[in-house]
Parts: structure tokens; sequence; C-alpha cells
């Protein structure tokens, strides 16, 4: 076998190729924190996370993923994006079956998680990066079973070649006016975690004669609080009702005949958690998303789809409410847990869907 003689200086060029591929590679890593650099190493063994997502719609979703695995290189974030209800149906499946596929589930309805921590189905963790957040976020469950990941504005909008800006509603109780009969649209409780916590605060403040008087003026019912959207961009309906800002806003961003209106009585704010299940097949990449959700670079990637940035860092979207000049409206996290069930069912038996 014929045998290569290597110089010194065959020697020191092959050292300082090896010396710029390292180099390389490290350039490659990213540059995080102690905290954050221990998980890492840990979430690259397990290689990948499942997450259960209600909170965004499926762009931001997938924006968030695929920002999560170019700052973390080797795990690959799988997205399933539902509705909230069908995000929560679909991990108590998994439990009937004795299967472990969610790595984070994130929900608009914070019952879900009360539900789910006093069944001893969650992981006991709090991301260090949460400190960094808003101060009205940082705490979402003392015990730190789930930690607030979301912050959703919902209100209504109208389109502006349908319904002129002075003709649109105003208020909640507004859509109620016979002059609005076929040309409401509004998500289904039954789907949407958001649509059942609006519910619920529209039952506490107006009573469920709202919902009846809703009912006569025969709204277009889907199933996602985004639904409105596409068929007011369609022209299918006039008024959306509870509708996610950031959709809109998104959807006004690129050319839709749209404009908000911010109710008089105050806009819904969804303040919503993410939880780690107690059975998650990769725990530590599920730990290492719950920092990321946390952290500035999320609040970058959702704030480019209109949402609401949760670090004061991160300033909000362009031409965005203060929220310092907007009133919100937010039931309790034990009303949500006790009415979003309630609420689904009279609506069934309001709106026979």
């Amino acid at each position: 076998m014929a045998m290569h003689r290597i110089t010194r200086r065959g020697m020191f060029v092959v050292g300082a190729g090896a010396a710029l591929g390292a180099g390389r590679r490290a350039a490659a890593q990213p540059q995080l924190p102690p905290h954050e650099r221990e998980l890492y190493e840990a979430a690259r063994r397990e290689g990948e996370i499942t997450w259960y997502c209600g909170q965004y719609n499926a762009e931001t979703a997938e924006a968030v993923g695929r920002a999560f695995t170019e700052r973390f290189p080797g795990v690959r974030c799988n997205v399933v994006r539902s509705t909230s209800q069908v995000a929560f149906q679909r991990l108590s499946q998994d439990a009937r079956a004795g299967v472990a596929q969610c790595d984070v589930f994130s929900s608009t309805n914070s019952g879900h998680f009360t539900q789910l921590k006093r069944e001893n189905r969650l992981m006991q963790f709090r991301p260090r990066n949460v400190d960094e957040m808003l101060p009205s976020l940082r705490v979402a469950d003392p015990d730190n079973y789930f930690q607030t990941t979301f912050l959703g504005l919902f209100l209504m909008a109208h389109n502006t070649r349908k319904v002129r800006e002075e003709e649109a509603p105003k208020s909640w109780t507004d859509v109620l006016d016979p002059k609005w009969r076929d040309q409401l649209a509004v998500g289904h409780p039954g789907f949407s975690g958001a649509i059942g916590v609006w519910a619920v605060q529209m039952r506490k403040m107006y009573t469920w004669d709202y919902f009846r008087r809703l009912e006569r003026n025969r709204p277009q019912i889907g199933r996602s609080s985004q639904d409105p959207v596409t068929l007011l961009n369609a022209g299918e309906r006039s008024v959306g009702i509870c509708v996610p800002l950031g959709t809109t806003a998104y959807s006004i961003a690129r050319g839709n005949p749209l404009r908000v209106i911010y109710p008089t009585e105050g806009v819904l704010a969804t303040i919503a958690p993410s939880a780690i299940p107690r059975n998650a097949p990769h725990p530590n990449a599920a730990k290492l998303f719950m920092e990321f959700q946390a952290s500035r670079r999320m609040s970058e990637v959702i704030k480019e789809f209109y949402n609401e940035p949760m670090r004061a860092d991160v300033p909000q979207a362009e031409g965005a409410r203060p929220l310092d000049q907007i009133t919100l409206l937010a039931p309790s996290i034990e009303e949500q847990e006790k009415g979003v069930p309630e609420v689904r069912e009279a609506w069934r038996d309001t709106f026979g869907v």
C-alpha cells in the first residue's frame, strides 16, 4: 500500500483547515446564555419537539417553529396547529390511548391548564426567560405548572367595501341590531378557545339573552376565530365578531379591505399559557421551547404577524394601539374553566350548531 509523506507545511495546511472548519462550526452555533446552552445540549440528543398550538394561526405558528429550529439547530419543531378546543381534545385522546405525543401544549382557554394541573398531568417548570417578559405576564401559575405565552386581543372588524366606517358597529351590542341580519360572522366555542372565553365574558356582561338576540341575525358560524377574517376578505360577510387583532391587522397589511373596530366596552384580552405534559416524550426540548416562547426572538417573530409582543424590549407592530389606551376585558381563569363548557352547551342549544 502506498504511503503519503506529510511535510511540516502539509501538516500546517491540514491543521489550519481543521481549525477553520471548527471555527465555522462554532460560529454557526447560537450564542446562548448558560441556562439555554445546557438545555440545548440535552435537547439535541432528543432531536425534536411536538407543539400542539391553538394560540396562533397556522402561518404564525409555522414561523415560530422555523425560528426555534434556526436558533437551536438539530432540534426540529413539529407544529400541530388547530383551534384550542381541538388541541385539548387531541391531548385528551392521547391520554386515554396511553400515548405520549405532545411536548408543549398551548391554548387560548386558560381553564384547560387548571384542569390539567388538578389532574396531575403537567410538569413543573418555570423558564428563566420569563424574568424578561412584561411584568403583567410573568406569573401565570404560582406553582409553575404553566406559563403565559400569548397575549391575544380580540375585537371586531368590517369590510370597508361593504360597510362605511361611520355605519359600522361601535360596540359589542351594536351587532344585535336587526340591520346586521345575514351580515355577521363569528367562530364557535366548541372549537375555538378564544370564542369560548368571549362567550363567557359576554354572558357575564349581558346574560345569555345576548346570544339569543345574536342568533336572530343569523350569523355565519365557522370554527376558528380566524374564519370570519377569511369571510370578510372574500366579501361574503360584512362584520366579523371576536376576531384576532393580529390576523386582522396582518390581513389589512396585505391589502385586504378591512378595518378593525375597538368596541366601546373594551377588547377581549386572552392572556393564555403553555405547559409541558408530564409524559412529554422530549422533556428537555420542551423546556427549551418554553424558554424560547419567553425570549426576545419569539416576540420578534410574532410581531411580524402583528401579534402582541410579550417583552418590553420588543415594540408593538407599527400602527398598533398602545395597550394602555385600550380597555381590556378578561374573565378569570376560574370563570373560564367553569364557564366555557357551559356556554359551549348553551351555544349548541341556541344556534343549533
